[in-house]
């Protein structure tokens, strides 16, 4: 850039300041953001935790008596939310590829708005499912792309924050979810003159968080990645002006932009050379390009690799059984003996909520002192003791937990520390896994990939739990342990440590096949930082100047 000060990508660093919360706070309207964000986690958490105690309650039950007394049926009542949302999540590219990430939240919004509808006023099992199945595709479609729209208008150093930040927001709505059920529970008592609005009341509040989302999002800028991606460079470059609130000419903005803008070009160049005959821009073209890229992850080796790590790793996460305490949490404690009301069943569930929830606040803590491997391992054995005690001590006392009242609060205790565990370790880490094992080239395919399998396996598990409980009882446990120990020696023995691994070196932890395609995507973007001007070989200049067009 002609007479203008020589930009240096290493510059960005030195003029952002701090980086965690307190970077947050110094990008005010980043921040805003963060918490508009967070709202999709709220979301989230919130409609995962909800359901549990509602199937509980004794007029929901007997209004919808045909399903919940049948455990297939059960299921589905549960898991067709999830299958709702991997249908959300395979079709949210497209649209927020095509309408822009802020229309795609706001779509997800009415998605969402429109199947809590449906199940608030359900006068029976089938408004339940449609409903469920539509709440799911907004559900989904948010958990991708309200992260995506977040890290795109983030700067660098605070994105980890805004991670933490989404994932307390999950923990927090399954708290809150939890004692709103216990207090709305007591409307009109908790018997047989229970009222409809002990259960209508907690699922037509998913509407508040959905709607203050739906309202703030439209306030709020286009994403600058989507912009430049549209050609819309100036307005790219406006929306990072206002974000950081500094003027559009500034080294900072003018860095951060043509980073943005040294990625689209990259992704641009990549897929040029891997697929030139898909080039013209056709709808034809665009199709098979998708189709051809994905499949370019299965057939080499090394990448194929990282798609097994990512998808078996969401694999175990689910299969730890976290989401049968989320989903039935109510039914498991009435089963380890805290029976007489059903009050006292969500009570217990209430404090799964909150252990969870402050299991997860250390995690981002430690995670990169620690590693990611000791978190996974000792979250996944902790949660496997968990459940094969509790198998031991129902097994024991099953038929006799009235004269046992301290096995029964032993058990109880004990699916509170697995609640924990999954808190501080595999609720968190499992995403920071998959999001670090890809190249750069493709990893928005592979993250993909995973988050289906995290829904899908969240499916089938909501979908068995009731009929495993009905016909295994401490046997669930006991599955659900050997689940949870598999996991942790799948991560010690087949995954590798990626703390502090950087992109060039990952391909090396991976094994390389024939080429190192982590080099070559370094040696292509730093082609094109160079050509830009963002690196440059002379040292950079401390003035800040202004740059020319």
């Amino acid at each position: 850039m002609a007479g203008g000060t020589v930009l240096n990508a290493s510059r960005r660093r030195v003029l952002a300041g701090e980086s965690g919360w307190k970077g947050l706070v110094r990008n005010r309207r980043v921040f805003a953001i963060a918490v508009f964000a967070s709202l999709g986690g709220l979301l989230y958490g919130y409609n995962q935790g909800v359901f549990s105690g509602v199937l509980g309650m004794n007029n929901f039950d007997t209004r919808m008596a045909s399903v919940v007394n049948d455990s297939n049926k059960k299921g589905w009542f549960v898991s067709i939310l999830e299958l709702g949302a991997w249908f959300g999540v395979l079709i949210t590219g497209y649209f927020a590829d095509k309408l822009s990430r802020k229309y795609t939240i706001e779509l997800a919004v009415v998605v969402f708005c429109i199947g809590v509808i449906v199940q608030t006023s359900a006068k029976g099992p089938q408004s339940i499912y449609g409903g469920r199945f539509v709440t799911g595709m907004g559900v989904g479609s948010l958990s991708m792309a309200v992260p995506l729209y977040n890290a795109e208008l983030a700067p660098p150093e605070v994105r980890g924050s805004l991670v933490a930040l989404q994932q307390l927001a999950i923990t927090f709505g399954i708290m809150v979810s939890f004692w709103i059920d216990y207090g709305t529970n007591f409307i009109g008592g908790s018997g047989s003159t229970q009222s409809e609005a002990a259960w209508r009341i907690p699922l037509a509040l998913q509407l508040v968080p959905a709607l203050i989302l739906g309202a703030g999002i439209l306030f709020m800028p286009f994403s600058p990645r989507w912009l430049i991606n549209q050609g819309r460079d100036d307005e790219a470059l406006a929306v990072l002006s206002r974000a950081r609130d500094l003027p559009s000419d500034s080294e900072l903005v003018q860095i951060e932009f043509l980073e943005i803008k040294a990625q689209y070009l990259f992704e641009k160049e990549i897929s040029a050379v891997k697929f030139p005959d898909y080039q013209d821009g056709s709808f034809k073209s665009n199709v098979k390009l998708s189709v051809y890229s994905y499949w370019s992850l299965l057939i080499t080796p090394t990448l194929f690799r990282r798609i097994m790590v990512g998808t078996l790793t969401m694999f175990f996460q689910q299969w730890t059984g976290v989401n049968a305490i989320l989903y039935y949490a109510p039914s498991i404690f009435a089963n380890l003996g805290l029976t007489g009301t059903s009050t006292i069943d969500l009570l217990a569930t209430g404090v799964v909520g909150i252990a969870m929830f402050l299991a997860t606040i250390p995690a981002v803590i430690y995670v990169d002192q620690v590693g990611r491997k000791p978190v996974l391992v000792s979250g996944a054995f902790l949660m496997g003791a968990c459940h094969l005690i509790i198998a031991v001590l129902t097994g024991l006392y099953h038929n006799s937990w009235a004269s046992h009242v301290a096995a029964g609060w032993a058990a109880c205790a004990l699916v509170w520390v697995f609640a924990m565990a999954f808190g501080y370790s595999w609720g968190p880490c499992a995403w920071v896994i998959v999001a670090e094992i890809f190249p750069l080239s493709v990893r928005g395919k592979g993250l993909s990939i995973a988050a289906s399998s995290n829904w899908m396996n969240n499916f089938i598990v909501g979908q068995v739990t009731p009929t495993m409980i009905a016909n295994l009882g401490f046997g669930t446990f006991v599955f659900f342990g050997v689940f949870s120990l598999m996991g942790g020696f799948f991560i010690l023995f087949l995954v590798p440590e990626t703390k502090g691994v950087t992109l060039e070196e990952m391909e090396e932890v991976f094994g390389v096949t024939g080429h190192n395609l982590a080099v070559e995507d370094a040696k292509r973007l730093d082609a094109i930082h160079r050509r830009i001007g963002l690196i440059t070989d002379e040292p950079p200049m401390e003035a800040h100047g202004k740059f020319d067009e």
